[in-house]
C-alpha cells in the first residue's frame, strides 16, 4: 500500500513539473515573439531616418503665403516619412520685431533648418546665422534681398530657396493686351519691401520700350494705402501692384477706392488678383514651397551643399482673371485667360 502510495505521489510529482515546465516554455515563447513584435512595430513609427526640426517663419498671413507653407511643410512629410520631421511654425504679422524674436528663437534652439516665406524672415535669418541652413520661398530676387552684386545663381552661403518672380515684360503684355488705351500707369507697392521696388523697377522698363508714362505710387505701411491709391487714380488710367505681401493683405482697401473709379489693376499674383486686380500672369504658391521642401530633403537627408544649391523658380505660369470685377468694368478677356473664382 505504501509502495503504490509513493508510486502514485511521484507520478503525480512528475506531472506537475511537466505541466510547469510547459507553462514556463509557453510563456518564454510567448514573450519572445511579442517583444519582436513590438520591436518592429517600433522600428516602423520611427521610419529609417532621424527627426528634424524645422522652424518655418512666415511674414504675414495671406493666400500667397499660406499656400507656399503648405506645400513646402507637405513636401516634407512626404519626403522625410510621418514623425520624422517636426515644424514651429510661426507668423510675424508683418512686423519687424516679432520677425526678430521668432528667427532669434530657433537659432537659440538649433533648429535644423529655417524656412523663411517671404523677404524680411529671409534677411532677417541671414543676418541671425550663418550655422544654420536657410531656405527662402517667396522671395522676388534673392540678389537684392541678400545684398548681392555679382549673382550666379547661388548665394554662396547658408541659403538658398525658391523664388516668386513671373515674368515682368509678359505682365506688362498683358497691361497692353487688355487696355490698349492706356496712356499712363500708376506703380504701387510698399516701399519697405525691396523686391516690389526690384519688379517695380522692371515694369518701368517695359513700359519706356512701349512708350507708356508711368509713376510711383508707395506706402510705407497699411496706414497709407487709401491714400495712396487715392492719388494714384487722379492721374492714372490704371493700376500694377507687383508681389508685394502689404498690398497682398490689404486688398480690400485698393479695391475700395479704384473700383468706384473705374480704374483697373494688374495684379503681381493671383491673391492679389483675387481681391482687387482684373487680370494676373501667376505661379502657384503652393508649387514653389513643395519644390522648397524637395531642396530641405536633399540638404538635411542627402547631404547637398546649400551655398551652391541655384535658386529655383515656378515652372510655368497662368494667365488668369478676376471674372467678377472685369464685369464690373466692362472688360473683355481672351480665351486663353483662366477665370479665378472668387467667394
Amino acid at each position: 500500500m505504501k509502495m503504490k502510495l509513493k508510486k502514485i505521489l511521484a507520478i503525480m510529482m512528475a506531472a506537475t513539473m511537466g505541466m510547469a515546465m510547459t507553462a514556463c516554455g509557453g510563456s518564454s515563447d510567448s514573450g519572445s515573439e511579442s517583444s519582436g513584435t513590438e520591436e518592429s512595430a517600433s522600428s516602423e513609427s520611427s521610419g529609417s531616418g532621424e527627426t528634424y526640426t524645422i522652424g518655418i517663419c512666415q511674414q504675414m498671413e495671406h493666400d500667397a503665403l499660406d499656400q507656399a507653407t503648405q506645400g513646402f511643410m507637405d513636401a516634407c512629410t512626404e519626403l522625410f516619412g510621418e514623425g520624422n520631421v517636426e515644424f514651429d511654425q510661426q507668423n510675424a504679422q508683418g512686423e519687424q520685431a516679432m520677425c526678430s524674436t521668432i528667427i532669434n528663437n530657433f537659432v537659440s534652439a538649433d533648429v535644423d533648418l529655417i524656412l523663411a516665406n517671404a523677404t524680411l524672415p529671409l534677411q532677417t535669418a541671414a543676418q541671425a546665422t550663418a550655422d544654420i541652413p536657410i531656405l527662402g520661398t517667396s522671395i522676388t530676387d534673392y540678389a537684392t534681398a541678400l545684398g548681392i552684386d555679382d549673382w550666379t545663381g547661388a548665394t554662396g552661403v547658408n541659403v538658398s530657396g525658391t523664388s516668386d518672380l513671373a515674368p515682368i515684360d509678359q505682365q506688362e503684355d498683358m497691361l497692353l493686351e487688355l487696355l490698349p488705351d492706356t496712356k499712363k500707369v500708376g506703380i504701387l507697392y510698399c516701399s519697405a519691401e525691396p523686391n516690389s521696388q526690384y519688379q517695380a523697377q522692371l515694369f518701368e522698363e517695359a513700359l519706356e520700350e512701349d512708350g507708356i508714362e508711368y509713376e510711383e505710387y508707395t506706402a510705407a505701411d497699411s496706414n497709407e494705402i487709401q491714400t495712396v491709391v487715392t492719388s494714384a487714380i487722379e492721374t492714372c488710367d490704371a493700376i500694377y501692384i507687383p508681389t508685394d505681401n502689404t498690398m497682398a493683405s490689404n486688398t480690400q482697401i485698393v479695391n475700395n477706392v479704384c473700383m468706384p473709379a473705374k480704374i483697373p489693376v494688374i495684379a503681381g499674383e493671383q491673391g492679389i488678383c483675387s481681391g482687387c486686380g482684373i487680370a494676373t500672369l501667376s505661379i502657384s504658391y503652393y508649387d514653389i514651397g513643395y519644390t522648397a521642401g524637395e531642396m530641405a530633403y536633399q540638404v538635411l537627408a542627402e547631404g547637398e551643399d546649400i551655398s551652391t544649391m541655384e535658386i529655383q523658380t515656378a515652372p510655368e505660369v497662368t494667365k488668369m482673371y478676376n471674372p467678377t470685377i472685369c464685369e464690373e468694368l466692362g472688360i473683355t478677356i481672351p480665351e486663353d485667360y483662366e477665370a479665378i473664382e472668387t467667394e
